[in-house]
């Protein structure tokens, strides 16, 4: 940056949205540095304080990092990492973490019984009939009493987390997350310029130190996924649990948001953190993983204080989510030939998994299988490395850096979708997998 007068503004958001709109004019550019506090607080007359906060709203926006005796500097746009298949490769994808098309019900034959007198301005957001489903759903796996819990319904699990984040928090309010984490995750709290408190994931889930740090550190908010964690296929154990239960019992009023992501899909039960005592709650519950990620919905079952909030903001209008959908979804989930392709479809990546974990470790490679779409690989050293071996013989593969909130150093882990492969492909995935990882040195 050129000149120091070119920033305005005498608070912390003034000086924000004018740092926001010379990059915006194309003044400001990606590594220019700003000025340093004392400098900028000096020359608009403020206290060094505001000049601070203005600087962590930034960061907290993704516009600017500090670089210690670098000073603060815009950031370099690079692209996010998503979840989905990679475009424009003529590798075999197996990072993609998406479901089979094949193990998805088809919806067509039920497309008669959606259809019917069109739904109006100012008539219920949920459509009854799933949402006398939905309760059922939950209660089986509710503690207490399932009538006590607000039902709400969003354009899919995202959405539903945004906006739970949204009713209950303000920027620089921080937020507990699974370290590594899903994507979505990541990008919601960071978009929306909260904190995120990395709580490390072991195989029984988020960790209780970890849990304990983060409530130390002031999270106002947690989100956590009870089963089939993505990446790592962790699920809750009983024993964790109800250590995590106990660590939260103190703190009433931090909003649990419970992510289950996999649900009808989960070969494990389903064990939540939110004790009967817990006055802020969320469990969020979607589609896409059993319906396909294009029927975008997802039914939230939540404290009462919590459901009144989200129904403000989800009133009928543009916010909405489409009644023909609802009612397909509700079509759909009580349909015996599509509950029986569900029930095969979570069968089905839960063998396929096993069966790769089994060659990986007779191969030297010792590899667990956990719940969920994909598999979570730790490998000897670096996992960029094995992942640049694989793409030389055909593989495009994920590294865990992606999915991970801090990085002191780089992963050794890969998440890997393998459950579309068949025998054949599976064979030669794990062999080129082991050569890769069990012989780094080796130009493969």
């Amino acid at each position: 940056m050129t000149s120091r007068d070119t920033i305005t503004g005498h608070t912390a958001g003034e000086i924000a949205d004018s740092v926001r709109m010379l990059l915006e004019r194309g003044l400001l550019r990606a590594d220019d540095a700003l000025p340093p506090v004392r400098a900028l607080a000096d020359e608009l007359g403020v206290n060094r304080n505001t000049v601070v906060a203005a600087y962590r709203l930034l960061a907290q926006a993704g516009i600017v990092v500090a670089r210690g005796r670098g000073g603060t500097r815009i950031t370099d746009v690079a692209p996010i990492a998503a979840e989905g298949v990679a475009a424009d490769t003529v590798l075999r994808d197996v990072g993609s973490g998406n479901p089979d098309p094949a193990r998805i019900p088809d919806p067509t034959p039920l497309l008669p019984r959606v259809t019917g007198r069109p739904v109006l301005y100012g008539e219920p957001v949920l459509d009854r009939g799933l949402a006398a489903w939905a309760r059922d759903w939950f209660a089986a796996d509710a503690d207490g009493d399932p009538a006590s819990a607000g039902l709400t319904i969003t354009g899919g699990a995202v959405d539903a987390v945004e906006r739970l984040l949204a009713q209950a928090l303000t920027r620089d309010d921080a937020v507990a997350l699974e370290d590594p984490c899903f994507l979505a995750s990541i990008h919601t709290v960071r978009l929306a310029g909260y904190r995120a408190l990395a709580v490390p994931v072991d195989a029984e889930g988020m960790t209780v130190a970890g849990l304990e740090a983060a409530l130390e550190a002031g999270a106002r908010a947690i989100v956590i996924t009870p089963r089939a964690q993505n990446p790592t296929g962790a699920s809750l154990s009983a024993e964790r649990a109800a250590a995590l239960r106990e660590v939260l019992a103190p703190h009433p009023y931090v909003l649990v948001i419970e992510d289950d992501h996999f649900s009808l899909l989960s070969t494990q039960p389903y064990r939540s953190i939110i004790g009967p005592g817990h006055r802020r709650w969320a469990r969020v519950r979607s589609v896409s993983k059993f319906l396909g990620p294009d029927m975008c919905l997802a039914v939230t079952a939540s404290d009462p204080v919590t459901a009144e909030r989200m129904s403000l903001r989800l009133g009928s209008g543009t916010t909405w989510v489409s009644h023909l959908l609802q009612r397909l979804t509700h079509a759909l989930v009580t349909d015996e030939a599509a509950a029986a392709t569900i029930a095969a479809a979570g069968a089905h990546y839960a063998a396929r998994n096993a069966a790769f974990a089994d060659r990986l470790s007779r191969g030297g490679l010792p590899c667990a299988p956990g719940d969920g779409l994909s598999l979570w690989v730790e490998v000897p050293g670096s996992a960029r490395a094995v992942v640049d071996a694989l793409m030389r013989r055909g593989w495009l593969a994920r590294t865990g850096d992606e999915f991970r909130l801090t990085a002191d150093e780089p992963s050794r882990h890969l998440r890997l979708t393998v459950h579309d492969l068949d025998d054949d492909e599976a064979d030669t995935l794990s062999r080129d997998l082991l050569a890769a990882a069990l012989t780094p040195t080796r130009k493969v």
